[in-house]
């Protein structure tokens, strides 16, 4: 705001006082900073959402400055480059702050209402000259005053501890933080909803004359709104709202295309756009806005407004240019107005305006043959390991979709250019299925994630290639080694798909036809309708894919099939049928994994690395986790949950050892101790294989899983979850991977908290008061002799415990 506030004060109609580069890079530098306190300072959602919209702001205006600056517009351009942006964002901050009003936030509303008219005076100064920028650079001024008080009332406050308090400054505590901030991502819904209303004010602008026409100058805003928008996207994966990821992942797609479209004004090229993609966009969107009606009836015909975009930009040639679809873009401003209040003023407010939320819940309760799946996020909870992040397939099958029916336009004696597929292949297939590749990889999703990153590379250069101009007249050797290299890593998924299921090996092989529907373009000898042919194909294959995992997502029953897996895969990775692989932190998992009193054994996380674990009451789980592990040449330790469990034999252990070890214990300390007690533990033949004929190692971890555990099955044998010679076992995921079948439980809490293995201490000759070491791991050398030292002084002074 000061830098704007004396560029305003100072600068003059013929002459910026800072140079419009200088000023476009700074704004960009402070947009990147203003948008990074969305992810370091937990504040209210309504702070949030003030952020990143000022942001965008700067960062669209930001880079209008460095087009002027670099002369690729000329400054005549300034004027109708920034007041369609401008304009969307005066409404944007104005709501925000009318929200702030309501909530009783003072500082955020100065904030917004004064930036608000800071835009609206810079329109005015744009379109009238003798209007002066003093009335803007008062406004930055205000917010200038406001935003300098308020950081140094919050800094006081942190300094002083809370005692120096300045009204509107006072920091909420971090329960209450964390609570407001896990209710929702409806800071992520207002932003998107700013991004729709900047993209349809400047689409609407040309129609009411406000500019001449949509031009470069646009370009910046657009896509800016589609980058957020992205951006937005990835946060509702976070936040397990695969709805709302979906509808921004389609929006910005159309962000990128307007953007383009504008893009190509620089060239005096006018863009043709076909019929098929948006036809077909149309019916996703009206799918999704179905499904969408779940959340709220108000959000389903909201998307509605977009698929009357969709069929406005069919319904004429020149799309984003012509009337029609800018009217739509009218309409679609003035619904995500009040969209933006509504769910802004929802977000903060105790009292909520009406949506219509619960009539697709009561609808379908009606419905004896449907089940609704509960919204929760244990649906999105992959089979091996955690993530933050839900499932991403509804987007990346959409995106095949666009993608496909997209290139089934012809160019015939076109300019490549001139036809809108580019943005189509390019965004739709490329940058969206890396982006939805990315969370399926984050998920442990290995193989979606391959089949999504290779068909979002190849939709890309493709996409260049054939569409972007650099194809050229010649069809190149060069062109079709790149084809058949694709070729062969898509065979591997084709085969691979093989043992997932039905659907996705018929996804895969004709995604197999259309390389090769490439390949014999790139040689010159593609049989007329061929490549239409496989790539509508493809398209409607996608499409059921889409719509299976929309209508799986939300209904429990019935499923729409995506088939059985082709061919049975036998051992590791053969299915999720092949044990409980449960969620460590729940009390009820550990009672599942319980099932060692039966003689099962399963792995489990510790305050170390995973270990493989048997109940000592049963022989035969002791006998069995030892040869499955192949560790003939390692003995098994014991562990048990406190010092208690040890009473049965306490006449047999000396009283500086148990001191020892009430004092050592719980931690990642292992004491080896000499064993003639052990049999009565109930191990029978199994005793051979825990710890050596003269000693055992002995722990209690500290670990609130593992104690849990061991309580409700006894003390267990113990042996790291890895074959000898392999590395320890750091990850859940990686249990699973080395030992498959061999366990019949994985209690998984992803990676470990520690990747050094525990110290392991020699007690043996304890009684002459001398402790070794045959291991310094995790606890140093010194802190257990610290420990000893302390105990031994006590026994010198007769301080012993009197519980032995």
């Amino acid at each position: 705001s000061l830098l704007l506030l004396v560029n305003s004060y100072a600068s003059t109609p013929e002459k910026s006082l800072i140079p419009y580069t200088a000023l476009g890079i700074l704004l960009l530098i402070i947009a990147a900073l203003v948008a990074y306190t969305r992810h370091s300072l937990s504040h209210s959602q309504l702070f949030s959402t003030l952020c990143l919209t000022i942001s965008a702001l700067w960062c669209g205006s930001g880079l209008v400055y460095i087009l002027i600056g670099q002369s690729v517009l000329p400054l005549s351009e300034l004027k109708s480059s920034l007041i369609p942006g401008l304009a969307a964002f005066t409404l944007a901050l104005f709501i925000i702050g009318t929200v702030a009003l309501f909530v009783k936030k003072p500082v955020l509303l100065i904030i917004a209402i004064g930036i608000s008219l800071a835009c609206a005076h810079q329109i005015a100064g744009l379109s009238d000259s003798g209007f002066g920028q003093s009335a803007t650079a008062a406004n930055y001024l205000l917010v200038c005053l406001v935003c300098a008080y308020f950081g140094f009332g919050r800094l006081l406050y942190t300094i002083t501890q809370g005692k120096i308090k300045p009204p509107g400054t006072v920091m909420k505590q971090k329960s209450e933080l964390k609570t407001e901030k896990n209710q929702s991502c409806d800071d992520a819904v207002s932003v998107g909803l700013v991004m729709n209303l900047l993209s349809a004010s400047v689409l609407a602008c040309p129609l009411l004359g406000v500019v001449p026409k949509l031009s470069v100058g646009h370009v910046p805003w657009l896509w800016t709104a589609g980058v957020f928008q992205l951006g937005m996207c990835i946060l509702f994966y976070r936040a397990m709202d695969i709805l709302a990821a979906t509808f921004y992942g389609f929006t910005s797609l159309l962000k990128f295309a307007e953007g383009y479209s504008a893009l190509l004004s620089l060239y005096s090229i006018q863009p043709f756009s076909p019929v098929p993609f948006p036809v077909v966009f149309a019916v996703l969107f009206s799918v999704l806005a179905l499904f969408s009606c779940q959340k709220s009836l108000l959000e389903g015909f909201y998307q509605l407004f977009y698929v009357a975009y969709c069929i406005s930009i069919a319904a004429q040639p020149q799309g984003f240019f012509q009337g029609g679809t800018q009217g739509v873009q009218g309409a679609i401003f003035v619904a995500t107005a009040g969209m933006l209040f509504v769910t802004t003023f929802n977000m903060v407010y105790s009292s909520k305006i009406p949506t219509g939320q619960g009539h697709f819940k009561s609808l379908v309760n009606r419905i004896k043959t449907l089940t609704l799946r509960a919204l929760d996020k244990e649906q999105h909870t992959p089979h091996l390991g955690y993530s933050k992040y839900a499932d991403a397939e509804v987007l990346g099958h959409a995106c095949n979709v666009l993608a496909a029916f997209a290139i089934t336009a012809t160019i015939g004696d076109r300019n490549p250019l001139e036809v809108l597929v580019l943005p189509w292949a390019v965004m739709a297939g490329g940058v969206l299925q890396l982006l939805c590749g990315s969370v399926a990889f984050a998920r442990g999703k290995t193989f979606e994630s391959t089949a999504f990153i290779l068909y979002g590379v190849m939709w890309t250069v493709w996409g260049l290639t054939r569409f972007g101009g650099l194809y050229g007249e010649t069809r190149s050797f060069n062109v079709a080694v790149g084809i058949i290299s694709f070729m062969l890593f898509n065979l591997l998924v084709t085969i691979a798909a093989l043992f997932l299921n039905v659907a996705w090996f018929i996804y895969a092989f004709t995604f197999q036809l259309i390389l090769i529907s490439f390949l014999l373009d790139a040689i010159g000898a593609l049989p007329y309708g061929y490549d239409i042919g496989v790539t509508i194909i493809f398209g409607l294959v996608s499409f059921y894919c889409f719509l299976a995992h929309l209508f799986n997502s939300t209904f429990q029953s019935p499923q729409i099939p995506l088939g059985k897996p082709l061919v049975k895969l036998g051992g590791v990775g053969g299915g999720e049928g092949v044990c409980p692989h449960v969620p460590a932190r729940k009390a009820s998992s550990v009672q599942q994994i319980a099932i060692m009193k039966n003689g099962g054994i399963c792995g489990m996380p510790t305050d170390t690395v995973y270990v493989l674990v048997a109940a000592c009451n049963r022989p035969d789980a002791v006998i069995k986790a030892y040869v499955k592990k192949q560790a003939q040449d390692r003995p098994m330790s014991m562990w048990i949950s406190s010092v208690k469990q040890l009473e049965p034999v306490r006449h047999l252990l000396s009283p500086l050892l148990l001191d020892f070890m009430e004092a050592a214990w719980p931690s990642s300390i292992s004491m080896v101790i000499p064993r003639p007690w052990l049999d009565i533990f109930g191990l029978g033949d199994a005793a051979q294989h825990i710890g050596t004929p003269q000693s055992i190692a002995i722990r209690s971890p500290d670990c609130a899983v593992a104690t849990h555990l061991i309580n409700l099955v006894g003390p267990i044998a113990v042996t790291s979850a890895n074959p000898t010679g392999e590395a320890d076992t750091t990850h859940h995921n990686q249990v699973y991977a080395k030992l498959g079948k061999k366990v019949e439980g994985v209690l998984c809490d992803g990676p470990s908290p520690e990747n050094i293995a525990s110290t392991v201490v020699d007690c043996t000759k304890i009684e002459t008061g001398q402790i070794g070491f045959f291991r310094v791991g995790l606890i140093p050398k010194s802190k257990v002799l610290q420990i000893f030292e302390e105990i031994k002084n006590r026994h010198r002074e007769g301080q012993t415990n009197p519980a032995f």
